[in-house]
C-alpha cells in the first residue's frame, strides 16, 4: 500500500544503547504465589512471543503444571530495555512471556498447542491491530531438545494452516540468549486490571 512505512528489525548498530541496571522484579507471582525468578532444576522454561504480552501471560498462568510466568523482552540487542524503548522499534526485542513449568505435570507439546492456537503466527511484525517488530511471533528455547520439539511442532502446524488456506508461519524459533524482565506494573497485568487490553486472536485452526 502506498505511503505505508516498511517495518524491519534494526541492525545492531542502529539499536539503543540500553543500560547496565536491571529491572526491579517483584518477589512473588501475584496469582500463583511462586517466585518470579525461579532457580530450581525441577522446572523447565520456554519463552514465547504472541503479540502484546499481557493476555499471553494470563493464558499460561491458568494452565495446570505451570509453576510461574513473567513478561519481558527477548530476541533483541539493547540491554535492560524499557517498555518505551522496545515500543520504539529500536531495540530489536519482541514482547515475550517466560513460562516456567513442571515437565512431570505438563509437557512442552501442550504448551505449544496453546501457543499456536491462541494467536496468529502468520502475521510477521504485527498481531491484529498491533504493529511493530515488538509484536512478532517467537519461540525461544533453552536447549536443543526443546528446539527440536518446537521446530517439529511448527512444521505440523504449518501443514494444518496450509490445509485451511492460511499463510506461512513467520514465527522466530531460536535459542534464548537473554530474557529481560519487563517493568513490575506489566507483571500479571490482567490480574491487576481484569478489563485491560487483550488483543489475542487465533486463526481458528487447531493444532493436532
Amino acid at each position: 500500500m502506498f505511503g505505508r512505512k516498511v517495518i524491519t528489525i534494526p541492525a545492531e548498530s542502529e539499536c539503543l544503547p540500553g543500560r547496565d541496571e536491571t529491572m526491579p522484579v517483584p518477589d512473588e507471582h501475584r496469582v500463583l504465589k511462586t517466585p518470579l525468578k525461579v532457580q530450581d532444576d525441577r522446572y523447565d522454561t520456554i519463552t514465547v512471543g504472541m503479540g502484546c504480552f499481557w493476555g499471553a501471560e494470563r493464558l499460561f498462568w491458568r494452565m495446570d503444571g505451570v509453576y510461574s510466568t513473567a513478561v519481558g523482552y527477548a530476541g533483541g540487542v539493547t540491554p535492560n530495555p524499557s517498555y518505551d524503548e522496545v515500543c520504539s522499534g529500536r531495540t530489536a526485542h519482541t514482547e515475550v512471556v517466560k513460562v516456567v513449568y513442571d515437565p512431570h505435570k505438563i509437557n512442552l507439546e501442550k504448551l505449544l498447542k496453546t501457543f499456536w492456537e491462541e494467536h496468529d503466527p502468520t502475521q510477521g511484525f504485527r498481531q491484529g491491530n498491533d504493529l511493530g517488530t515488538q509484536y512478532r511471533s517467537a519461540i525461544y528455547y533453552t536447549n536443543d531438545a526443546q528446539g527440536a520439539v518446537c521446530k517439529r511442532a511448527a512444521e505440523r502446524y504449518q501443514a494444518e494452516l496450509s490445509h485451511a488456506g492460511r499463510g506461512d508461519i513467520t514465527t522466530e524459533i531460536e535459542p534464548l540468549k537473554t530474557f529481560y524482565y519487563a517493568e513490575p506494573y506489566h507483571q500479571q497485568y490482567l490480574d491487576k486490571n481484569p478489563n485491560g487490553y487483550c488483543g489475542l486472536a487465533g486463526t481458528g485452526v487447531k493444532c493436532k
